[in-house]
């Protein structure tokens, strides 16, 4: 269209010359890709996106909500399971009190009985029963008058008394034994079994067994002889206390228009036998079944279930897993479920609010091509021509962009980014003119103390030696005595001053083996640690452990450790705390060790001087200055850095940064 435009215009525009034509026409050419580039790059991309999104968050919402569903089903099983554990626990104590052991040794039913009550209404469970150690029935808290039936064939009792351990699982108990136990029990055990959609299809009309918690625990006189079994059961028919409590665990009431967000049931086969889902009328959905699907994976194969499913009168995100007794065998199922209607509109919402704005940019994106496809070309030249000049060596180059949009924000970033490199060049300059002045004035003083150290170091020893001869000669007191002592000590000093000028001087060469930074500098602590504490300054350290191993000479570093360990001593005169750490710099390449004090700190005009030779803020019967000067050296020699952080009062940290090398 703009084409014929334009070749409309030009038969129109007699006189109008070549170049201006042109230049029209290529005008108009550059808008028009640059509308149908947004067209393609922006409209196609994004509608795909939008609709392949929608389609993502839905099912990253269903995944989620069935992520959601596992962990509630693990904690369900946690609680399950606990009421099992408790019931051992309390099984495993109540047998060995001595009243239940003697009674039953003696055979005396009706104390065995009045302590079995106690217990049972104590830990409020349904069945507490003893039987001798043949399993026949010796006497029942709930109800006393039946006894002598066997529970031989009670696998759970049997496992106890075969195996001598305290058991517990979980149990189908027919309608005989629980009528042993209480007519009561019989009644909350038969089940009428009410169809619902979904459920699988059945002839069963009720069902009166029942299904139980249940533990034995065999019981044992003063002398190991087994006397018989202690079991108790909690039946599962009707009661809610654990279904009640994985809801309230996991849920905690919360509701979406107007139902539980979540539910839990106990499913005895494949009917619920207690759970928190409700039917219409409010009542719990007690004898309602799973469905065909649930009933093959999970009873007849034994596995997990996690997937949506109609559960009685809603769509759940649902999760079943397999409850099987002693010997494995599947006897029922625990499940718990999350309301699926609060996900399904969580996914709608999302998807309109991602295509809303989806759509909204691509509207945007496309009027504002109109108003950018002018404004674009000038200011990009004048980047590049700006950076051809950067990649040149002109760091001066900038660009005049007076548009407040990205590209103006791109025009500001450049100049920021320009004048920081010429910044930098100019920093990188200076600093290396500092290192190469600091360096060659080291090499010229080194080479100065090595030969004033060797040419007073002969007269010096001739001194000391003649003076301490004296000494020894004058050694009855007096002004002579005095003197010569005070010669001592001061050619004393003087020779340790030598020292330093020697060790200033000598510029050995590092021998480096692979080592464990945190040992030099435990070596190095122990060394002053007498030092640290009669000056009453405590050592902390914060050293890193595993650090990766480097390449030293462990006497030259263990030197530059105890110069800064002494400094930093010398500088709490009247004690502090002395915080020495090791670490590993973000980039995993520098290995950090820093010295932090409390002292009196270091003035900021004499920071840039502290490595120098001869430098020192201490009195002159203290240093010489050449410490901090003879640590530098080494740590520059391991290809090494150190700085310096201090103010006056507040303390000063040293920190000294060495390369790590991972292969050692």
């Amino acid at each position: 269209m703009w084409i014929g435009h334009v070749s409309c215009v030009r038969q129109r525009m007699e006189g109008v010359d070549e170049d201006t034509i042109a230049g029209l026409n290529m005008r108009f050419n550059l808008r028009t890709k640059l509308i149908v580039g947004f067209v393609v790059v922006v409209l196609i991309p994004g509608l795909l996106a939008t609709f392949m999104g929608i389609h993502l968050i839905g099912r990253r919402i269903i995944e989620q909500a069935q992520d959601h569903v596992k962990m509630d089903l693990n904690s369900a099983r946690e609680v399950y399971q606990n009421e099992l554990d408790d019931m051992k626990r309390a099984l495993s104590f109540t047998v060995l009190r001595d009243s239940i052991r003697e009674a039953l040794a003696k055979g005396e039913r009706g104390t065995l009985v009045t302590i079995l009550g106690e217990v049972r209404e104590k830990a409020e469970i349904d069945v507490l029963t003893i039987t001798d150690k043949d399993a026949r029935v010796v006497a029942r808290a709930r109800n006393p008058g039946v006894f002598g039936d066997s529970q031989a064939g009670d696998e759970i009792v049997r496992s106890a008394l075969s195996t001598g351990e305290v058991v517990a699982a979980t149990s189908v108990v027919p309608r005989a034994e629980l009528l042993a136990e209480g007519q009561d029990l019989v009644r909350r055990a038969q089940v009428v079994i009410i169809p619902t959609p979904q459920a699988r299809a059945t002839e069963e009309k009720e069902r009166t067994s029942g299904m139980m918690l249940k533990a034995a625990a065999p019981i044992y006189d003063e002398d190991g002889a087994l006397l018989g079994v202690l079991y108790a059961g909690q039946l599962l028919n009707r009661s809610y206390r654990i279904v009640d409590k994985v809801k309230d665990i996991l849920y905690r009431g919360q509701k979406y228009k107007g139902k539980d967000i979540g539910t839990a049931t106990i499913f005895q086969e494949d009917l619920r036998i207690s759970t928190n889902v409700m039917n219409d009328d409010g009542s719990r959905a007690i004898g309602t079944r799973v469905s065909d699907a649930v009933y093959e994976q999970v009873l007849l194969g034994g596995e997990l279930w996690i997937a949506r499913a109609f559960v009685v009168n809603s769509w759940y995100i649902a999760a079943y897993e397999p409850i099987k007794d002693i010997k494995g065998a599947v006897i029922g199922i625990l499940y718990v479920g999350l309301l699926e209607q609060k996900f399904l509109d969580m996914e709608r919402e999302a998807a309109l609010s991602f295509f809303g704005v989806t759509l909204g940019g691509i509207v945007l994106a496309l009027a504002v091509s109109y108003v950018l496809a002018d404004s674009i070309t000038k200011p990009v030249r004048r980047l590049a021509a700006a950076s051809e000049g950067i990649a040149r060596g002109d760091l001066s180059c900038r660009v005049e962009l007076r548009s407040r949009d990205e590209i103006g924000e791109l025009g500001k970033t450049f100049n920021a980014m320009s004048a920081s490199l010429k910044e930098r060049d100019e920093r990188l300059r200076a600093r290396t003119e500092q290192q190469l002045l600091r360096s060659e004035r080291l090499a010229s003083l080194g080479r100065l103390a090595a030969g004033v150290a060797h040419e007073i170091n002969n007269p010096l020893t001739g001194v000391f030696t003649f003076a301490h001869l004296l000494l020894r000669m004058h050694s009855g007191g007096g002004f002579e005595t005095d003197a010569l002592k005070t010669i001592v000590r001061q050619t004393d000093r003087c020779k340790q001053i030598v020292r330093g000028l020697l060790d200033f001087a000598r510029q050995t060469e590092p021998q480096k083996v692979p080592a464990d930074v945190n040992e030099v500098l435990q070596e190095s602590l122990r060394l002053i640690e007498n030092q640290a504490l009669v000056q009453n300054v405590e050592i902390r350290k914060q050293l890193r452990p595993c650090l990766p191993g480097l390449m030293l000479d462990k006497g030259q570093v263990e030197q530059a450790f105890i110069n800064i360990l002494v400094n930093a001593i010398d500088a709490m005169s009247e004690g502090g705390i002395l915080t020495v750490g090791s670490g590993l710099a973000a980039d995993g390449k520098v290995i950090e060790v820093r010295f932090s004090d409390t002292g009196c700190g270091i003035a900021a005009e004499d920071i840039g001087r502290v490595f120098d030779p001869f430098f020192t803020t201490k009195n002159a019967s203290k240093g010489t200055g050449l410490g901090l000067a003879v640590t530098y050296g080494i740590v520059t020699r391991h290809g090494g850095s150190i700085e310096v952080q201090s103010r006056p009062e507040a303390g000063s940290t040293f920190t000294i940064k060495l390369p790590a090398n991972e292969e050692v």
